[in-house]
């Protein structure tokens, strides 16, 4: 029965997976945006991620049919769509792609068919308004005329209907490496009378025009290396994606996807927020609207998953992404933080169908409000610093913003290069984005290494293909156990230091002293994963054995454990006996077990928004990121102590249950999002109140623990808090560790009793007067230098050896070695004054092993010379780097011997940056 129209995304969603259903799938929940397992992608990018390893036959899931919503970001790599965000009416960096899927079961007739009767019979969209595009055959591949006969025959269209298009337009690519393979694609008119021969033109100004609705892709072929050649995948398979956004503005009758009921009501709350009137044009405002309404989006679900705004990765593109719409709402006049509350409308909008969102909403709301607060700050002095640039090279006819300043921007002030480029184009410059990404990776403040062209090593790959079924893990009842050895991959260092790399290969044995990755049909040794280290311990056979250092999980259904055959020759087929360390494992379980209950007490004293954010468990570590705004007190420390505490003297039973998610969520089970879980999962239960899913190893009772002890508690990204914590004897062994410091400070301090404290802060007092008079004495010498100290008779003669350059008073000088950086600062301060009002002072000291230099310049000259960029240039000579303000900036260097020959070309670089 066709659907009623208009109707809601909510309707248009259920009616897919409704109707996938009916014919044999099973419905999938959407995965987390973060990929699991996969080191190729930033984001889950398309509706097929999900079930990539099944498409290659590394995974198996219980059902060859499969349909999904699945929640998408199109920011980073191959498939980016953020340039194009707000300017177009189909692009979002987020968006929901709806998708079937068949994995060896049914292939393109099947396929073309479900998607026409989709259309036409249940979604109702009249075929006149329909074209189907295949692939033409091209770079060595026949064209899909299989396909075209199959869309004649579903159809009835003739070949003006069914259009032949190239390699880039009709085959299927994920990325440089993975599975592929032709599609064909259904396109919509939007407008009065469907035309053809507009078929390829970009919509026109009025949304009319033709546009993709569905890609139907016929996996065929796997690439497992960037560039490598093509092989047949094991069995034919469907992958199809159809966006939501689009197929709504479909069936709503709209011609843009910010019209849709999924993105219109943010697009309308960024209107009310500016005061501004949304026209639905290509107007700036219009466009920053819907910027706003899409990056609030992306915003919500990503810090729902734990992901938080930082300079590294995953979380630098979230912070790119939240600066960019905050840039946008300054643009539109909003002087206050605001992206929180479009944030909270897509909760409010969305909390229902993604349950992540509603219950992360304090969370979402507190960490975007703080970004905001934090690039706010640093917002107007940017766009200042880029104004006065702008200035200057209108003066010099400069149309491209130097590298050194963009990456500066992004340094100091927290601009996303991609922004620095907005902002320059709307004033018609460019920026050096090349010189500005080598500066800024030089610096280390690079987008960290999600690996575009990863793949997993092809010994693994072989590895896998001979174990009819995944690794059977035996861990969780015993410590030992039998098996038989499937494969061993010998291990070779290539390289040495950081350039060093891991050589494998398959060999059919191994002797004493090869390093080697041992694999089993069923072992009782756990494979890090879920934050918990793998085991170590041994594997034996007669005559031989081998010391497992660590077990990983290269890929799905492979278990490896690491080590060396310490002793004789271990051989594929030969029966073993494999024995994990008590000891370590015990003491893992018990910090393991500890997490859970932790992540307990810390939501009870600081309250819900308190979530994992990862986690590090072995023998002799416990620690716990989690979200969270600032430092925690010490009181907060000793109540979540206390509360943990409290959990393990109850020696309360740890069960766990195999459960569907569905139920285990339904029984209030916790899910951690940097976790990846199946269709059914391993529920653990400590307590009422501590219902966890988690696959790791644990205590059999509460008690087991033993005493629990937080050691350390700091701040490792914006919003997340990180603990270090002991259990058990560990616990003990830090508790000594304290008692014996606490012992020798009192022997050195020479207390008694209870007045340790009392001792130490007269000490630290004393040391305090020294230190002043120290500096006092150090400032009356350099103020008095005579030439024996190389100063040349006070600061008066100091004065002697400044030039004017370019109308500024400019002095380069050398100072007393040993003098501290806060004595050279003030010393360089104070000649910069007695020169007037327009004078540039660098001063240099040797401090120990390392060139210690401090720049000041007059606030009035700063328009034309700036100490920040001065004293890079400098430093560059003494093997340093440094920074700092226009006026005022400080550096350091490692090669002392450098150091007269900076202090010289100190005039030459003014004179250079006065001239450009």
């Amino acid at each position: 029965m066709p659907i009623a129209t208009p109707a809601s995304s909510d309707q248009i969603r259920r009616t897919f997976l409704e109707f996938f259903a009916q014919r044999g799938h099973e419905v999938v929940p959407s995965a987390p945006l973060v990929p699991q397992n996969d080191p190729t992608l930033m984001f889950v990018n398309a509706g097929m991620v999900p079930f990539k390893d099944v498409f290659t036959g590394k995974d198996r899931r219980p059902y060859q049919r499969a349909a999904s919503s699945q929640k998408c970001i199109r920011i980073s790599g191959k498939h980016n769509d953020l340039e194009n965000v707000g300017v177009t009416a189909r692009h979002q960096t987020f968006f929901e792609m709806l998708g079937n899927f068949s994995f060896g079961d049914y292939f393109k007739e099947d396929a073309i068919a479900f998607a026409w009767e989709l259309l036409t019979k249940v979604y109702d969209i009249s075929p006149s308004r329909l074209v189907v595009t295949i692939y033409n055959g091209e770079g060595g591949f026949p064209a899909d005329d299989e396909a075209a006969a199959i869309w004649r025959k579903v159809t009835g269209f003739g070949d003006d209907r069914i259009l032949r298009l190239g390699l880039a337009d009709n085959f299927w690519t994920m990325g440089d490496v993975g599975p592929c393979g032709p599609c064909s694609e259904i396109h919509f008119f939007h407008g009065n009378e469907p035309d053809v021969a507009r078929f390829g033109e970009e919509p026109r100004i009025d949304g009319s025009g033709w546009t993709e609705i569905w890609n139907n892709v016929f996996m065929q072929y796997e690439r497992a290396e960037k560039d490598g050649p093509l092989v047949p995948l094991p069995a034919p398979s469907i992958d199809t994606g159809m966006g939501l956004e689009r197929i709504a503005s479909v069936l709503q009758g709209v011609t843009s996807n910010y019209d849709t009921d999924l993105l219109r009501g943010l697009v309308d709350r960024a209107a009310e927020l500016s005061g501004k009137p949304y026209a639905g044009s290509n107007a700036d405002d219009d466009v920053s609207m819907r910027v706003i309404a899409d990056h609030a989006r992306t915003t919500a679900f990503l810090i729902a998953e734990g992901v938080m705004p930082e300079k590294q990765r995953r979380e630098y593109v979230l912070r790119r992404v939240m600066r960019r719409a905050i840039r946008h709402g300054h643009r539109l006049g909003i002087d206050r933080p605001f992206l929180h509350e479009v944030a909270l409308e897509v909760v409010r909008r969305m909390g229902e169908t993604y349950p992540e969102l509603r219950d992360r909403r304090e969370l979402i709301a507190r960490v975007t409000e703080d970004e905001e607060v934090r690039f706010r700050t640093t917002l107007k002095r940017g766009m200042k610093i880029l104004d006065e640039r702008f200035d200057e090279m209108r003066s010099s006819g400069e149309k491209t913003l130097p590298a050194a300043a963009a990456a500066d921007l992004y340094t100091t002030y927290g601009f996303p290069l991609d922004l620095t480029q907005v902002i320059c184009a709307e004033s018609n410059f460019d920026v050096d984005v090349p010189g500005a990404e080598a500066i800024i990776r030089g610096a280390g403040e690079a987008d960290g290494p999600i690996d575009p062209n990863a793949a997993v090593d092809s010994a693994h790959r072989d590895a896998r293909a001979k174990l009819a079924q995944p690794v059977v893990f035996t861990g969780y009842e015993h410590e030992e156990g039998d098996s038989e050895v499937v494969a061993i991959i010998r291990v070779e260092a290539q390289g040495e230091g950081d350039r060093a790399r891991k050589v494998r290969a398959l060999v059919e044995h191994a002797e004493a002293g090869q390093a080697v990755e041992l694999v089993v049909r069923e072992t009782p040794f756990y494979a890090e994963s879920g934050g918990q280290v793998g085991d170590v311990g041994e594997v034996t056979a007669d005559g031989a054995r081998v010391e497992v250092t660590d077990t990983q999980k290269p890929l799905a259904g492979l278990v490896v454990h690491e080590g060396v055959v310490r002793e004789g020759t271990i051989a594929v087929g030969q029966r073993v006996r494999l024995a994990v360390d008590h000891a370590a494992r015990s003491a893992t379980r018990r910090n393991h077990s500890a997490t859970h209950v932790l992540h307990w007490a810390l939501r009870k004293v600081l309250g819900e928004h308190a979530q994992q954010k990862g986690s590090r468990v072995g023998p002799d570590m416990l620690r716990f990121d989690f979200t969270h705004n600032r430092p925690l007190t010490r009181e907060e420390i000793s109540q979540i102590e206390d509360l943990v505490n409290e959990k393990v003297l109850t020696n309360a039973k740890v069960t766990t249950e195999i459960l569907p998610m569905d139920e285990a969520r339904r029984r209030g089970a916790m899910a951690i999002f940097e976790e990846k879980y199946g269709d059914t999962v391993r529920m653990l239960t400590m307590t009422p109140e501590v219902v966890e899913l988690c696959g790791g190893t644990h205590a059999r009772a509460l008690g087991d623990i033993g005493l629990f002890k937080i050691t350390s508690e700091g701040g490792v990204a914006a919003g997340v808090r990180r603990l270090f914590a002991s259990t058990g004897l560990n616990a003990l062994a830090y508790a000594r560790g304290v008692e014996a410091e606490l012992a020798r400070a009192r022997q050195v301090a020479k207390a008694q009793g209870g007045d340790l404290a009392e001792k130490i802060g007269k000490i630290v007092a004393h040391e305090r007067e020294l230190e002043k008079k120290v500096a006092e004495l150090e400032r009356r010498i350099l103020e008095g230098a005579g030439p024996a100290q190389g100063g040349g008779g006070g600061i008066d003669a100091m004065l002697e050896g400044a030039r004017e350059i370019g109308g500024i008073k400019v002095l380069a000088r050398r100072v007393p070695d040993g003098t501290n950086p806060g004595a050279l600062r003030d010393l360089a301060e104070k000649l910069r004054d007695k020169l007037g009002d327009r004078a540039a002072v660098l001063l240099g000291a040797a401090v120990g092993d390392k060139a210690q230099l401090a720049v000041m310049v007059s606030r009035s000259a700063t328009e034309r010379l700036k100490a920040g960029e001065l004293i890079k240039a400098i430093a560059r000579i003494v093997g340093g780097s440094g920074g700092g303000r226009p006026d005022m900036a400080q550096a350091g260097g490692t090669d002392v011997a450098q150091l007269d020959a900076a202090i010289a070309a100190t005039y030459v670089e003014v004179e250079r940056a006065l001239a450009s």
